[in-house]
């Protein structure tokens, strides 16, 4: 595994790469980032990812540097890596500077880009499909940090993940505090019911996922019926199907949702059409033909 990290135009190994103690990323998770992967070494998705950073650090009063100067750095850090296939992580804090909330006492902002060669969940997971556990710790309010920000302040979906693995589940599903199911901790989630796919809707207070977004163009391109709605608890336990998707998994098939097997406890035919279209996603990104 070769791993490269970019802190401030420095370019170095995990050893080498460090930040000040009084950054206040490190100090309060004040800042915001974007995970995507590579395909034939090309970001996928890359614009979109982009966009939401900026929309991220615009709802915290961030200033971002320059997308040009992002866009180097990811570049010089891909190619300081040489992986086949790479992890990226890029992450902007709002610097370091005196101890103090007030956002006047921080400095530059930092620009962090994390490459390392890209690791893909188990095989049997998309095989057989994942086991997903409705977790207690719920989806922090839009009134509190907005869900739509992806920000460093991420403990929320840190605690949801550790009971949904004492459960022995894969992935934590939570919900909103009206009771709606919002998103994984890492995740957003997709019912299919009547051949119809569903994902909770924005407003239910969740991450605009960019493979939340781009599954629902590849379906409509499909022919299937694809679109927000609600769903609570019960709609997706007895579900046709559920899948999760996010950056690094593409779509992975739900079996089992807390104790409900979902319909015949293996992958249904349209989680495993919307696999095939991603693949064929990530092909034509390879080859520099996907968007």
């Amino acid at each position: 595994m070769t791993v490269r990290v970019y802190v401030n135009g420095a370019i170095g190994d995990q050893s080498s790469a460090v930040i000040s103690i009084f950054d206040r990323g490190f100090l309060y998770g004040d800042s915001v980032y974007e995970v995507l992967r590579t395909a034939g070494g090309h970001p996928v998705d890359f614009d979109r990812h982009l966009d939401r950073l900026g929309r991220s650090a615009s709802a915290i009063m961030l200033a971002l540097p320059d997308d040009a100067r992002i866009r180097g750095a990811v570049a010089e850090t891909l190619q300081a890596a040489g992986n086949p296939e790479s992890y990226i992580r890029i992450v902007v804090t709002r610097g370091a500077g005196r101890i103090a909330l007030d956002l006047d006492a921080a400095d530059t902002p930092s620009l962090i880009v994390i490459v390392s060669d890209l690791k893909m969940p188990r095989a049997e997971l998309y095989t057989q499909g994942a086991t997903i556990a409705i977790v207690g710790v719920e989806r922090t309010s839009r009134r509190a940090v907005d869900p739509a920000v992806k920000s460093g302040n991420y403990l929320n979906s840190i605690l949801a993940l550790a009971e949904a693995q004492r459960r022995g589940a894969y992935e934590a599903l939570m919900l909103g505090p009206d009771g709606r199911v919002a998103e994984g901790s890492t995740s957003n989630v997709f019912a299919v019911r009547g051949g119809r796919l569903t994902t909770p809707t924005l407003t239910t207070g969740i991450l605009a996922g960019i493979t939340r977004q781009r599954v629902i163009e590849l379906a409509r391109a499909a022919g299937l019926e694809a679109g927000e709605g609600d769903l609570y608890p019960d709609d997706l336990r007895t579900s046709d199907e559920v899948f999760i998707t996010s950056s690094i998994r593409g779509v992975m098939p739900v079996t089992r949702v807390d104790d409900a097997t979902i319909s015949s406890g293996a992958p249904g035919p349209v989680t495993r059409k919307l696999m095939d279209a991603w693949d064929g996603f990530i092909a034509s990104v390879a080859i520099g033909t996907g968007s």
